[in-house]
């Protein structure tokens, strides 16, 4: 490591030297030789940047669960409760370390609780903090975001409306590649890690350094005052749409479908941001001035400002130029990524306004407010054009509306807003596949409707003639539950279906939905087959593993059942249906009703409300001939039931002496 460093005093040195600019005229950061070094390498050379890119919003992305990290507020024992789920969640500290209490009450009794250490805080605290948790590697968020800006703590976004999933939400591939530097992703499954970093780090926008330490290093200099040094990207010196694509990969949040054969770790700067992924955002009538949190380069792309500038910039020049930004819109037209927003001060800004829309005899002409209320306004032109809005994705955040323009104030309207399809952001050609994949996402990811998926079919070949779309047919008929046509389209398709590349499980995916068709449709043997190939193609997904474990007992394969739920409880200790399905057989197969209890236990302890677990409990009790305690269960389970009817009827039996 030592080889690797430059000393600043060297550099400095070297940088007052004339040097030849380098044959190279692609960056060697997009080379398959080129590696990642590290910011601490980056920092031997660039500890100036480091100190203050450190403060930023992406250099605080992410760290642990400190009391120096956190911004959160703990005093008055914050409490808060979800109504739909009836759980109580209250953050406290345990010494050193962050926890969070779930808790359930019945009167003024405490009938059930469970304890989170909370491990990572994701989040600068200028809008929120939220937090993650880690078992054997696998990383959840947990259900408590602090909101800065309100001083308030509340469920995070997407758990709101009985749509909190406690502690079971999957930190994957796609969160942890905008929220954090590149970690170590365990492949087959999907949200374990060996190693997660701290903080997004400088070869996020500049790329793998690993070719440009070693030619400085060894003295192989360019002059940047001339040329451009392709050793290593500096985002300011990208051609214009490429260094929009940069900033695009993690400032436009929405429906990304990742290109065949690629993966969220395969960007790199320099690249062209659809070479990986297509960004869809939906549409509506009506709602110009609405906008997401993470919206800033698609509501960029809205503002005249930079439409004006961006037509009269010749796009092939500007690849030469050594500061192609100056000459149109970008974001590091205002933003300087190694300083904090909270340092820049509104001056800049509004000075970087002043720069296009001024005259030297008449200050700020495009300005049509009276020189009486600009004083009053403090001659602040981003609280006019650049609003401070709430957004509608993330509740109890406000930021300002890159969309700049000439703002209308709002009026009350109870016009409903109008669904008018989906745009792709960062690729004005996508492929039609794409667009099949973008629709069935909203239908499953974003719950938009399955009426979306009519949308999708439109884009994708006929069932009986798939071809390569044919996991897409699968995916929209599985989510229809037409599970026969499901089966249709995967003729033939078992031999198609190998590992992809190590961070891809859709391959699993669709084999999984082909097995949950042919169990629906009572093939228990080729169910067998399609969890079986779910499981081989992405072993650490629980989910995968319960499944092919359950249709081995239905194959008649209980030893083998058995040995994989007891697996399960040791790889994801958090699963509680692993638990609840390995102290059945337990209890089937080894005639041990003291071990299945104790997994029953264990399963309830991690989900009170999981139906399997209860009915399994009070089967158990009804074994043992204590009809009583097996009422106690199914009546305290009955108002948070999903099937209540189900549950209704099971106790009515039992009280009947059925």
């Amino acid at each position: 490591m030592v080889a690797l460093l430059v000393t600043a005093a060297a550099l400095n040195w070297y940088c007052g030297k004339n040097a030849k600019p380098e044959a190279r005229t692609e960056y060697a950061g997009l080379s398959p030789d080129a590696r990642y070094v590290g910011m601490q390498t980056c920092m031997g050379c660039h500890s100036g940047v480091h100190t203050t890119f450190i403060h930023t919003g992406m250099g605080s992305s992410f760290e642990s669960a400190t009391k120096k990290k956190s911004a959160a507020n703990f005093e008055g024992h914050p409490v808060v409760y979800d109504q739909h789920r009836d759980f109580y969640y209250h953050p406290y500290w345990e010494g050193d370390s962050l926890c969070f209490l779930e808790y359930r009450m019945e009167g003024a009794d405490t009938v059930y609780s469970q304890r989170k250490k909370i491990n990572f805080i994701v989040g600068s605290g200028q809008h929120t903090n939220s937090h993650l948790w880690q078992e054997n590697g696998y990383v959840f968020q947990a259900p408590l975001t602090f909101y800065t800006q309100r001083d308030q703590w509340d469920l995070p976004p997407g758990f709101e409306n009985g749509n909190n999933s406690r502690f079971g939400r999957i930190i994957g591939q796609e969160c942890m590649n905008c929220h954090n530097a590149y970690p170590d992703f365990v492949a087959g499954s999907e949200n374990k890690f060996n190693t997660v970093k701290n903080g997004i780090d400088c070869e996020r926008c500049h790329g793998p350094g690993s070719i440009h330490v070693a030619e400085k290093s060894s003295g192989i200099l360019v002059d940047t005052s001339k040329y451009i040094d392709y050793s290593i990207v500096n985002p300011a010196k990208l051609p214009l749409d490429l260094q929009l694509d940069l900033c695009q990969r993690c400032h436009i949040q929405g429906n990304a479908i990742v290109q065949p054969g690629k993966s969220f770790f395969d960007f790199k700067p320099g690249m062209r941001l659809s070479e990986v992924m297509d960004v869809y955002m939906p549409l509506y009538d009506g709602s110009d001035d609405e906008h997401i949190m993470a919206s800033h380069a698609e509501r960029l792309r809205m503002s005249k400002c930079f439409l004006v500038s961006r037509a009269k910039v010749d796009l092939a020049s500007s690849k030469q130029k050594l500061r192609p930004y100056q000459d149109a819109l970008t974001c590091v037209t205002c933003h300087n990524p190694h300083v904090s927003v909270k340092e820049t001060g509104v001056s800049h800004f509004n000075t970087t306004c002043a720069n296009c829309h001024s005259d030297k005899s008449k200050p700020a002409i495009t300005c049509k407010l009276s020189m009486e209320d600009r004083l009053q306004k403090q001659d602040n032109c981003v609280g006019c054009h650049m609003p401070l809005n709430n957004t509608t994705d993330i509740p109890h955040v406000s930021v300002h509306d890159h969309r700049i323009a000439v703002h209308l104030e709002k009026k009350e309207s109870a016009a409903v807003k109008k669904f008018a399809g989906i745009n792709c952001i960062n690729n004005p050609n996508p492929s039609r596949r794409s667009m099949a994949e973008a629709y069935i996402n909203y239908a499953e990811k974003f719950g938009m409707g399955v009426e979306l998926l009519d949308s999708a079919l439109k884009y994708l070949p006929p069932v009986t003639n798939p071809g390569s779309d044919a996991d897409l047919l699968i995916s929209v008929f599985y989510l229809r539950k037409d599970w026969s046509k499901v089966l249709i389209a995967a003729i033939d398709l078992e031999k198609k279906l190998p590992a992809l590349s190590a961070y891809d499980t859709r391959n699993a995916w669709t084999a999984y939905r082909v097995g949950e068709a042919s169990e629906q449709l009572e093939d228990q043997a080729s169910a067998l087959k399609w969890y079986g190939m779910a499981s081989e193609l992405a072993p650490l997904n629980p989910q995968f593993k319960n499944k092919y474990a359950g249709s081995l007992l239905n194959n008649n394969q209980s030893a083998a059942a058995l040995r994989i739920f007891e697996e399960l409880t040791r790889e994801h200790p958090y699963f509680a249906p692993a638990y609840s399905n390995y102290g059945y057989l337990l209890l089937t197969l080894k005639n041990d009703p003291s071990g299945a209890k104790r997994n029953y236990d264990k399963a309830l302890a991690l989900d009170p409300d999981y139906t399997s677990a209860v009915l399994n409990k009070a089967g158990l009790y009804l074994l043992r001939g204590d009809s009583k305690s097996a009422l106690l269960i199914l009546r305290k389970h009955l108002p948070h039931a999903s099937d209540k009817e189900e549950i209704q009827g099971l106790i009515q039996r039992i009280e009947k002496g059925i």
